[in-house]
């Protein structure tokens, strides 16, 4: 079955980039973002807490909120930094890069992506279960956020999108589609080695 073409706003970069490369792309926005998530939620507890005084100890609410935050500011960093590889945001700076190693791995001889151990069939299924998985952190950052708070809040949370449908009679409920990082090296990445100066007798190889 072929790839499904997909028309972007900025070049595609990579359909499916490796989980370590998407992390060595981070602009400092995506940093910043992290930290932001970070010391949004023990942040967002204790505002909480000021508005609505709880006579127990928050500090493990706070420590449980700071680890969250962690994982849901990098999710986000993760996401905006695989949308650049995507195509679907302004990705000038990412677009260089990506030609600058490929094209020098292009001259050294060595595979644009790496090689693997795990044989194609693998391989093809890897890149199906990573391929747009970044779209499903969202569902990730709302489970955590009502995880967090007070079990009387989850009445407000039910207005928030994409957060009530994890409630359901007071209960968080997850869903059966889990995102997955790309760890994995294969070829299906949806762009044209041939500008990386990879020859055509390599291609077909």
């Amino acid at each position: 079955m072929p790839n499904k073409v997909v028309t972007t706003p900025y070049p595609l970069i990579d359909a499916d980039p490796h989980a370590f490369r998407v992390v060595r792309y981070f602009r400092s926005s995506d940093y910043a973002t992290w930290a932001a998530g970070t010391a949004a939620f023990p942040a967002a507890l204790y505002f909480w807490g000021m508005a609505d005084p709880a006579k127990v100890r928050l500090r493990t609410s706070f420590r449980l909120g700071g680890f969250l935050g962690f994982l849901g500011g990098f999710l986000l960093a993760y996401q905006r930094s695989s949308f650049r590889f995507w195509g679907w945001s302004e990705n000038k700076r990412e677009e260089d890069l990506d030609l600058a190693e490929l094209s020098q791995r292009a001259a050294e001889g060595k595979p644009l992506y790496g090689t693997s151990s795990q044989p194609e069939w693998v391989q093809g299924t890897a890149y199906r279960n990573s391929a747009w998985s970044q779209l499903k952190f969202r569902e990730y950052r709302s489970s955590m956020l009502i995880s967090v708070f007070p079990a009387k809040s989850l009445n407000f949370c039910r207005h928030i999108p994409h957060v009530r449908t994890y409630i359901a009679d007071g209960q968080s409920q997850t869903h059966g589609n889990f995102s997955r990082f790309n760890f994995v090296n294969h070829q299906h990445h949806g762009t044209d080695a041939a500008k990386y100066g990879v020859k055509e007798k390599e291609l077909s190889d």
